[in-house]
């Protein structure tokens, strides 16, 4: 799960650079100010709404690693308890032929 983690920041981090230096381009660029404004505000749309997918899918990935990891401790926890009710009926039966 680290790498994952590693991934979605170096994602984080290269798309809050691309929209520094898109910014910084914008700004420096031979626009209107009404025309920069304009565009600024479109690439920062556009960028909210990629991370908010991007959020939503690390959202969903996350709730199946969480499915998945409750199905694992269920199923080592049935297993557990067979392994304790197989060890408690061998209990009882040596217990038996220790009485007779």
């Amino acid at each position: 799960m680290s790498e994952e983690t590693g991934t979605a920041e170096k994602a984080l981090f290269f798309v809050l650079g691309a929209f520094i230096g898109a910014a910084t381009a914008l700004l420096l660029a031979p626009r209107s100010g009404e025309e920069t404004r304009k565009l600024i505000a479109s690439k920062a749309r556009e960028s909210a709404d990629y991370v908010t997918s991007r959020s939503r899918d690390v959202a969903e990935k996350t709730a199946s690693y969480i499915d998945k990891g409750k199905e694992i401790v269920q199923q080592q926890r049935d297993q557990l308890s067979a392994a304790l009710e197989a060890g408690k009926q061998a209990y009882r039966e040596e217990k038996d032929k220790a009485k007779v």
